[in-house]
């Protein structure tokens, strides 16, 4: 029998090496499906973790360490679920008006409304469609018939289990947040450790790299994006924008994706054309030219690449290849991928260029 003192053989290192790829592989398949979960739970954590560290300052931790974490676990979820619960209270309040909608369509018919002949352009071809197939009962009746309702019926049910499979995903990503705000000191000390085993020093430096470029990112894509909804909120309701508020929401989602800010403002303007207001819609579209070029040019620029040495360049393509890639969650993992990248490349050839 070999002494347990003795360093392992080749072919015991090459077993070991199988054996860890193998399990890794199992356990990478197994966790698949939760794999999104995870890692949204591992960029917000790592967003909000400053908030967290001064926290703890003023409220250190008990012995179970339990309600810190599941304050700050609580105040994710109402972060994120709250504008969902008031975007479903105002669709089932809707939902009767287009009910009532549909009815009065097939029984009497609906006349063209006054702002369809003042369009800026195709006012008469689309006065006269409305007039040919939905101002008379008949016409309305039958072209409501077209509607395949047995295809709306599975699209709903496809749409709802969509939605149910996220919500599971989504409080598997709370319950992880909440073990990362009990366990994130000794986990910390885990992922050093294992960097600096597996690829020295430079493990480390990637790590805070990645994490440098997920603080910026948050701060660039989030934090910006929540101040153009904002300001372009308080914009639509002097300009008279219907629902000014859910606009801007909407507008502050949208931002978070470059170039997606003017498609919402652009619909706002297009809403005030229809209502018969030029001028505000002028004043919409210049305003919310203004504040997307500030914040494209300018603040994100700097938030996110001086915050990790990254050419904006290199920042907005690892934005737009990971939302090709990722979905949302490429927002975040594209421009650190790039950062890690860039940092090896730095490295290798030895200087700090673009």
């Amino acid at each position: 029998m070999p002494s347990p003192d003795l360093p392992p053989t080749r072919a015991q290192t090459t077993a070991r090496v199988i054996l860890a790829a193998t399990l890794m592989g199992v356990g990478l398949w197994t966790l698949w499906e939760f794999i999104p979960a995870l890692a949204w739970a591992g960029i917000i954590a790592i967003g909000i973790w400053p908030m967290y560290r001064l926290a703890e300052q003023h409220c250190p931790p008990s012995k179970h360490n339990l309600l810190l974490p599941s304050a700050f676990t609580l105040l994710v979820a109402v972060v994120f679920i709250g504008p969902l619960v008031l975007a479903a209270v105002r669709v089932v309040r809707e939902w009767h008006t287009i009910v009532d909608w549909l009815e009065a369509a097939q029984q009497t018919g609906l006349p063209a409304p006054d702002w369809l002949a003042h369009l800026p352009w195709g006012a008469d071809q689309a006065v006269a469609w409305w007039n040919e197939n939905l101002s008379d009962k008949e016409s309305a009746a039958e072209l409501l018939r077209r509607i395949d309702r047995a295809q709306l019926m599975v699209t709903g049910r496809q749409i709802g289990a969509g939605l149910i499979h996220r919500a599971i995903l989504f409080g598997f990503s709370l319950l992880t947040l909440f073990f990362l705000f009990k366990d994130g000191d000794s986990l910390i000390v885990q992922m050093r450790h294992a960097s600096e085993r597996a690829f020295g020093p430079s493990g480390e430096r990637v790590g805070q790299q990645v994490i440098a470029s997920v603080h910026g990112t948050v701060n660039g894509l989030v934090l910006v994006g929540v101040a153009e909804g904002v300001l372009m909120g308080i914009a639509y309701a002097f300009a008279g924008v219907p629902h000014p508020a859910l606009f801007g929401a909407i507008t502050a989602v949208a931002a978070m994706i470059p170039f997606g800010a003017p498609l919402v403002f652009g619909v706002a303007a297009l809403l005030l054309v229809v209502q018969g207001a030029g001028m505000a819609a002028i004043v919409v579209l210049a305003i919310g030219g203004v504040v997307t070029f500030v914040a494209d040019h300018f603040v994100r620029p700097v938030l996110i690449g001086g915050a990790t040495k990254l050419p904006f360049l290199w920042v907005l393509f690892g934005i737009l290849g990971g939302v090709a890639t990722w979905g949302l969650l490429g927002l975040f993992l594209g421009p650190a991928v790039m950062a890690a990248l860039i940092m090896l490349w730095r490295e290798w050839t030895g200087g700090e260029g673009e």
